[in-house]
């Protein structure tokens, strides 16, 4: 039980590390931390779509993992 938890720990961590630079890519709706990296060249790369609907792919797919990781420490706390 207790490598199940470090494990899960570790990917809880790595998932966060992740998460974070994924939403702060994200293309913004009123300026803010993502125009800091260059707003006029995400705006005319951004209109295509693909990379913005990829980019969104990807991080609801890391927040899923992240959500899960955090369902299961809270179950194996629990247990044990």
């Amino acid at each position: 039980m207790n490598a199940l938890r470090i494990s899960l720990q570790v990917m809880l961590v790595l998932t966060s590390l992740l998460l974070v630079p994924l939403v702060l890519l994200h293309k913004g709706k009123g300026g803010g931390l993502s125009d800091m990296f260059g707003g006029g060249i995400t705006s005319s790369a951004g209109s295509s779509g693909v990379a913005e609907r990829n980019l969104n792919r990807i991080t609801v797919g890391v927040a899923l993992v992240w959500t899960v990781v955090i369902i299961l420490l809270g179950l194996v706390e629990r247990v044990s």
